[in-house]
């Protein structure tokens, strides 16, 4: 089987934060759990504040005002999709807070990109983070099992 990352670190995608990981068609939203955006995993923590990171390095393609969801295109042309809790364009920022980047920079994997109040969120929304591949470029993307992830851990195997 032909492997799409090789061992250097601006190829893997990475936990964007401490939690637990698991499979992403246990989402309580069918365009996530049925793989309608692509395929990916499922992040929560039990924290009531984090910062979620970049799980790749490459382009902040997205990034949306409301701070609930950023996109990363890869140098290797994967695009990677983070969305922090289910209807939190519903908050409409509340909660959330970027951190010094704008659609259109170049973000390194683990570079902090927002802070979010999950106690806050938590009263109204789902708080459970998904990371997507939006487009793996043709590439094989196979995610590991459920398991506890610290901050930095590869999703892929």
């Amino acid at each position: 089987m032909f492997h799409l990352f090789n061992k250097k670190k601006e190829n893997v995608i990475v936990a964007p934060f401490d939690g637990e990981m698991f499979s992403i068609t246990e989402v309580k939203d069918p365009v996530f759990a049925q793989k309608m955006m692509g395929d990916g995993v499922a992040l929560k923590s039990t924290k009531d504040k984090i910062t979620v990171c970049a799980p790749a390095s490459g382009q902040l393609e997205v990034l949306f005002n409301t701070g609930h969801a950023f996109g990363i295109a890869l140098d290797n042309g994967v695009k990677v999709l983070v969305h922090i809790g289910l209807d939190t364009v519903n908050a409409k920022g509340g909660g959330f807070k970027i951190l010094n980047k704008k659609q259109g920079d170049n973000v390194k994997a683990l570079e902090p990109i927002v802070e979010v109040d999950l106690a806050k969120l938590a009263k109204d929304y789902d708080t459970t983070v998904m990371v997507v591949v939006t487009d793996a470029a043709g590439k094989q993307i196979t995610f590991k099992n459920p398991m506890t992830v610290a901050l930095g851990d590869s999703l892929i195997q």
